[in-house]
């Protein structure tokens, strides 16, 4: 009775299409640039939210850093500065949600939605 040979297994392709490849690699140095663009890019984009029925204006870049904060002298009671207080936050918080939606719109341009954790 003759052996049987064990089946060869495919190796992994160079180059190419095939994973840990070049063009893999190229590929991802090309998104990791437009990614560094786009982060220079919201840098200088801004949004702006309100509270307080415009009492209160926050503007934000896209980076996420509060570029501005408006606070309308008559809405400033020293007998009442919670109120304030409160102003402020929700304009912080909405207008940070701007610039976090803002980011995750650029951003999901470049990786296609990919989801890829750690990303703004």
């Amino acid at each position: 009775m003759a052996k049987r040979k064990a089946p060869r297994m495919p190796r992994p392709r160079r180059g190419g299409s095939g994973l840990g490849g070049g063009d893999m690699l190229s590929q991802l140095q090309k998104i990791q640039e437009e990614m560094e663009r786009t982060q220079e890019a919201l840098a200088q984009e801004t949004v702006e939210a309100a509270a307080g029925g415009g009492a209160v204006k926050v503007v934000v870049n896209g980076r996420q850093e509060i570029q501005s904060v408006t606070i309308d002298p008559e809405v400033v009671d020293p007998e009442d500065v919670e109120i304030l207080e409160d102003m402020i936050v929700a304009a912080v918080r909405e207008a940070m949600g701007k610039a976090g939606e803002l980011a995750a719109e650029r951003m999901g341009v470049i990786t296609g939605g990919l989801g890829i954790p750690g990303l703004m």
